[in-house]
């Protein structure tokens, strides 16, 4: 079992530096002045022991006391203390001095590093399908992002390269004690060893308890994310205590993880200052016989003494850091398993540029299977002119939505040919696919900025007169100018702070500054008051207004006013016709889905106009 859990954890390391190692190349400079001053680092903790033992070697002579390799320092006493006094001052402050800086140097390259991990990291979720953020939680991929990025700094840089000072340290040293007196080094090498085996078996348990922690931690925003989002249906319904009794199960879950890893480093640390301990006692016991025999001096039982302490702080850093590599590692894992999910929809090897385009819109011979493996469309066909508006109906779950993402190119069809004008979407560049055709969705989503900016995010390069011509064509402009500061409002979350049909004329304003030859319109008017849905309506005349135009939609007035209708059902379309030809047929699907619309309707208004 142990073997397979050091398996994952080196596994789980490796997949981490491969992560970062493409970037510190870029910051090679900083590295290098965090090494060098690395080395001085180390350079100084050598030194600094030995104006201790000369002073104490001196202090000792002056005192009368007679040992071998006694020296004539003590004849001037007060000069020496003063000599060593000072150089082990500037020692202290050269280590200190160097230490600042390669703190400083390896804090900002794991800074940088992660800064630009994270962008790739981001850049990639953005290039995801919709099939894989439909079923990832948003707050464990929010948690990867932001709280896992924060650990995987940890491994990078602030952990990781301390770790090999000290690593430096210890060899160093242990050369230098090797020369001094080849026994007593011996300890240092015991205590070495032993740091290392007990590190071998706690490194693993580290890291896979943090990996639940992470995969805890993930889950609970994701909860939270999802509770404060239906906070209205939450509250509605009384659900507070039933949704904060998950929580606090998923909290205590990730509570007891955490208190593992944690209990799991602090066993780590705490064995490794046993072992220190021992070795001192070792130390100090041996040493003093040995100076009592007359083999080193006072000085040197000292000298040693310090070296040894020298030499097991790196080594209490190294248990001390390698709890923070294991749980970075589980963090890192994470991240890494992100980055591994593949890109399925991206830009061919050599897109072709689209020019001249209308708006000719083909499915040739269509054919998918949903998201359950089960077949969506078979051989379908379908050709839209240029210019005309085309009404898409059917049952719930026959794939209309999906249809009409094809031509966004959100996902990709199993065999057949999508073509906007003569381009196949799948030869294209998805930017410049997507640039020619927008989108206005059911629940317009605005974005926590001004009206101005949300309206230009239709084109990016659009100028404020475009901007408000937009709005004004939209039927927007009115209600924009007598917001607080006009187009330069902020909104709320999600445009919450406005109405549903204020929302979606910003919407139509944005799709209208976008100025594409195709519209794909996905239950626009849908939950709207009926005024609100007059005005929208207008609006979407207008937008529409020769462009090629899918539209989706339960709305009786809006199809009255298209110039074509289709009904898809079972993977095929099974009716074609114009909105005359159909609406007046008694047997067609489209007419009876009519009949039992405006029945409803003339329900629904008899119990708005009933006296209370």
């Amino acid at each position: 079992m142990a073997k397979n859990k050091d398996s994952l954890n080196a596994t789980a390391l490796k997949r981490t530096l491969k992560l970062v190692l493409p970037y510190l190349g870029e910051h090679r400079l900083l590295i290098i002045v965090g090494l060098l001053a690395l080395a001085g680092d180390v350079i100084f903790r050598v030194l600094e022991p030995w104006p201790v033992k000369v002073a104490v070697d001196a202090v000792t002579q002056s005192l009368g006391a007679e040992f071998a390799g006694a020296t004539g320092m003590a004849e001037n006493i007060t000069t020496t203390l003063v000599f060593w006094s000072v150089a082990l001052a500037l020692i202290v402050a050269g280590r200190a001095g160097c230490n600042y800086v390669s703190t400083i140097a390896f804090a900002k390259t794991g800074v940088k590093v992660v800064t630009r991990l994270r962008t790739r990291v981001f850049d990639h979720l953005q290039s995801l399908s919709l099939k894989y953020h439909s079923t990832a939680s948003v707050g464990d991929t929010s948690q990867r992002l932001v709280g896992d990025m924060g650990r995987l700094q940890e491994v990078a840089i602030t952990a990781g390269l301390p770790l090999v000072g000290n690593v430096a340290t210890v060899v160093v040293l242990f050369g230098v004690v090797m020369w001094l007196n080849p026994v007593l080094s011996l300890v240092v090498l015991c205590t070495g060893a032993a740091y290392l085996v007990i590190s071998h078996f706690a490194t693993p348990a580290i890291t896979s308890a943090s990996r639940s922690t992470r995969k805890g931690e993930g889950r609970l925003v994701g909860d939270a994310a999802e509770a404060l989002g239906a906070i209205r249906v939450v509250q509605a319904y009384g659900l507070q205590d039933v949704v904060a009794t998950g929580f606090a199960a998923g909290n205590q879950k990730a509570l007891k993880a955490g208190i593992r890893a944690r209990r799991l480093a602090a066993r780590l640390e705490r064995s490794t200052d046993l072992i220190v301990g021992l070795a001192t006692a070792v130390v100090l016991g041996f040493g003093g016989w040995q100076v009592l025999r007359g083999h080193m001096t006072p000085g040197d039982i000292v000298l040693f003494m310090m070296y040894l302490k020298t030499a097991m702080k790196p080594l209490r850093d190294m248990a001390k850091y390698t709890g923070r590599i294991a749980r970075a590692s589980a963090s890192g894992e994470r991240i890494a398993d992100l980055m591994d999910v593949p890109v399925a929809i991206a830009d061919p090897p050599e897109p072709k540029p689209m020019t001249d385009v209308r708006g000719h819109v083909f499915l040739q011979n269509i054919s998918a299977r949903d998201g359950h493996g089960r077949p969506l469309f078979r051989d379908l066909n379908l050709h839209i002119p240029a210019g005309q508006r085309v009404g898409l109906l059917g049952p719930s779950g026959a794939g209309k939505s999906t249809l009409a993402s094809y031509l966004l190119r959100l996902a990709d069809v199993d065999e057949g040919t999508v073509r906007i004008e003569f381009y196949d979407t799948r030869e294209v560049a998805l930017e410049e696919l997507r640039a020619k055709v927008s989108i206005l969705l059911q629940e317009s989503v605005l974005f926590t900025t001004t009206v101005r900016e949300n309206i230009r995010y239709g084109r990016l390069d659009a100028t404020d007169e475009e901007v408000e011509a937009a709005a004004r064509a939209a039927g927007a402009h009115d209600f924009i100018m007598a917001l607080p500061d006009g187009y330069d409002t902020e909104l709320g979350a999600r445009g919450d702070t406005l109405s549903g049909g204020q929302r979606q004329r910003i919407a139509i304003a944005r799709a209208m500054v976008r100025n594409s030859p195709v519209i794909i319109l996905d239950e626009p008017t849908t939950g709207l008051d009926p005024a609100a849905r007059a005005l929208v309506q207008e609006s979407l005349e207008t937008l529409t207004h020769g462009r090629t135009t899918l539209a989706i939609t339960h709305d009786l007035a809006m199809i009255r006013g298209l110039d074509r209708l289709l009904w898809l059902e079972d993977g095929r379309i099974v009716e074609d016709g114009s909105p005359e030809q159909l609406l007046t047929t008694p047997g067609s699907r489209i007419a009876h889905w009519a009949r039992a619309q405006e029945a409803a309707e003339r329900t629904a208004q008899e119990y708005r106009h009933e006296p209370a």
